[in-house]
């Protein structure tokens, strides 16, 4: 009797503990945009004063030294293969990061993190067989033209700035690709830290030239915090979800990210929406959730 009462209440742990692993997983989706959406929100006085550049490269430098101590990444007996998986994701994390972190200090959060979410909006939408799909691309755009005006004027100063917002896209639809192929290649989080130890290399003659080869200690000290938020705690955080769902339940968690965005703008850097703006966001969310559901 004994025995079978001590199974039973073994079994009713495992299924608790089951139960609380798979409810923390939205936990940790909704923390991890709430990071990196603060992060950037709380970069734009640091972007400005140190410049973009140089704090981006001190930030991956933080972040890859951290992975690797964690990780302890086996470089020496890598394969060619291994390698370029490793340097195509850290190149593209290198653009992503930056272009992030240019587009927010120069074009609102909400449009600039709309902007962003075109590039998994359309890896998810490539090669669909059905005509119906495509509508999810165009809400989007419908969205992210609502969030580019105000009272009949665009809401940024040059449309070069523009550029940013779209080169992050770009690098961000690259990242999820290449993510998934490095996921292949390499075990356990070693993928992910050479990666970013990839990337940061990359960033080096780019951080020297913006700094002149003199960095301020009040630089390193920011960047090393900063750093924690974006990318550090959001790669960690979306590792453990994503380890705790589906890969559908995680991509309609994450469509929240634009509204997000529009919210910490709003109260971090008092950028506030118009009625318009609000139906942007919606329909980028829609957008996203849509295509997620539909696919």
């Amino acid at each position: 009797m004994n025995d079978e009462s001590s199974a039973a209440r073994s079994t009713n742990m495992a299924r608790f503990s089951s139960s609380l692993s798979k409810a923390l997983a939205p936990l940790f989706c909704i923390v991890s945009m709430s990071s990196i959406q603060l992060g950037g929100a709380l970069s734009r006085p640091v972007s400005i004063e140190y410049g973009t550049v140089s704090t981006t490269w001190l930030r991956l430098c933080v972040a890859a030294l951290v992975l690797v101590i964690v990780a302890r990444p086996r470089l020496r007996i890598y394969s060619r293969q291994h390698w370029l998986a490793a340097i195509t994701l850290g190149s593209a994390m290198a653009g992503m990061t930056l272009c992030y972190f240019e587009s927010v200090s120069r074009v609102p959060l909400g449009l600039a993190v709309a902007i962003n979410f075109l590039g998994p909006l359309a890896v998810a939408t490539v090669g669909v067989r059905r005509i119906s799909m495509l509508a999810w691309p165009v809400l989007a755009a419908l969205g992210v033209w609502l969030l580019a005006r105000h009272d009949g004027a665009w809401v940024v100063d040059e449309s070069w700035e523009l550029l940013f917002p779209v080169g992050a896209a770009l690098c961000w639809a690259a990242y999820i690709v290449l993510m998934k192929h490095m996921g292949q290649q390499f075990e356990g989080l070693e993928g992910l830290a050479t990666s970013l130890l990839v990337a940061a290399v990359v960033m080096t003659p780019f951080g020297f030239a913006q700094s002149g080869g003199h960095i301020a200690v009040g630089q390193v000290l920011d960047a090393a915090w900063l750093a924690l938020l974006v990318p550090l705690l959001p790669y960690i955080l979306e590792l453990s979800a994503l380890r705790r769902m589906t890969s559908a339940s995680f991509g309609i968690l994450m469509s929240a990210e634009p509204a997000i965005a529009a919210s910490i703008g709003f109260v971090v850097l008092s950028q506030p929406l118009t009625p318009l703006q609000i139906a942007g966001t919606l329909c980028v969310v829609g957008a996203s959730i849509g295509s997620v559901v539909q696919k």
